[in-house]
C-alpha cells in the first residue's frame, strides 16, 4: 500500500508497531491518553479499546 499520498492519524506519534500500522486509516483514532478519555466524557460517548491481535 502506497501511503505516502494518505493524512496520518494522530497515531502517527506513536512508537508502538501495532499503532503505527494503523496510523493511515481514515480514523480519527486516539492512543491511550487523557486527551481521549476527556474527548469521551465531553461528547457522552463510550471508548472503544482495542488490545491487539492475537
Amino acid at each position: 500500500m502506497d501511503n505516502t499520498q494518505k493524512i496520518p492519524n494522530r497515531l502517527i506519534d506513536e512508537n508502538s508497531p501495532y499503532l503505527l500500522q494503523h496510523a493511515y486509516n481514515p480514523v480519527a483514532w486516539y492512543p491511550w491518553s487523557e486527551e481521549a478519555f476527556e474527548k469521551a466524557r465531553r461528547e457522552n460517548k463510550p471508548v472503544f479499546l482495542s488490545i491487539g491481535y492475537s
